[in-house]
């Protein structure tokens, strides 16, 4: 179910309770600022997200209330991960959804990365 991205961070959802370690997850990376795990339901061959560590609800909360040291190490972790699965080369997808337009569904900001296929256009 879509999200409002204006509403408050609920510390009760999904992404929430797998970095407090309550919900488990195929760990990819993790430093400081982020962790990164296999999506349950991939949509490409390989599509692994990426949350940061801190509480934000989505792009919008997260590039108007993070420090500029929290975006760094989140952007270099997505960067990391990238580059770690070989995408760079033959190239990957990055999507951040926000809000219901946007079919955010957890309140936890995340960055999706889609690889290691074709992808298409962007939107049909």
């Amino acid at each position: 179910m879509p999200i409002d991205a204006t509403e408050p961070y609920h510390a009760d959802n999904i992404f929430a309770k797998i970095l407090r370690g309550e919900i488990p997850s195929s760990k990819v990376y993790e430093d400081e600022w982020a962790y990164a795990f296999e999506d349950i339901n991939p949509q490409a061959e390989i599509h692994t997200l990426v949350i940061p560590k801190g509480e934000y609800v989505s792009w919008d909360d997260f590039s108007t209330s993070a420090s500029a040291e929290e975006i760094a190490g989140f952007v270099r972790a997505v960067g990391k991960v990238a580059r770690d699965k070989g995408l760079v080369e033959p190239g990957y997808r990055l999507l951040a959804n926000v809000g219901a337009h946007g079919g955010q569904e957890v309140p936890h900001f995340h960055v999706h990365i889609f690889g290691g296929q074709s992808l298409g256009r962007m939107i049909a």
